[in-house]
């Protein structure tokens, strides 16, 4: 490894997606393989980005491993359940009428790429409110 760069390890395992959401194929379990990773590395520079060393962080609270570990296993589960190729698609709600011949649908993940939602970013801390005062009279020092 080059000098100056941190050992990383990742929130969860492929293992841990087969236990906590569903045995997975062997075409998945190769996507999860990849995946993994990758979600593991956008969350750490999600936590960099608002100051946060997230892998010390996660070394120090037992709980909040465990939950990393959850939002990765939802990630890679998002992820896999969008269909690598066909027409078909993963929809999250859909929409039909009988006579006006119409069905609308909203997909689950569009683009089919790694998707992180809000809610996980604050599971792990990671997304801060922050909130300023400005003074419109210029009266504060």
């Amino acid at each position: 490894m080059p000098e100056g760069m941190k050992m990383t390890t990742d929130y969860a395992a492929v293992s841990d997606v087969s236990a906590l959401y569903r045995e997975l194929t062997e075409e998945e379990v190769e996507r999860a393989m990849k995946l993994i990773p990758v979600i593991c590395a956008r969350l750490r520079t999600e936590a960099a980005q608002t100051g946060m060393d997230l892998d010390e962080r996660i070394r120090e609270d037992e709980d909040l491993a465990l939950t990393a570990k959850s939002v990765v296993v939802d990630i890679v589960a998002r992820c896999l359940s969008v269909p690598t190729s066909g027409e078909a698609a993963a929809m999250s709600q859909i929409s039909e009428s009988a006579l006006g011949y119409s069905i609308s649908g909203t997909l689950a993940n569009p683009g089919g790429g790694i998707f992180i939602k809000r809610t996980e970013l604050s599971a792990l801390g990671i997304r801060r409110q922050r909130w300023g005062v400005i003074d419109p009279y210029g009266l504060s020092d």
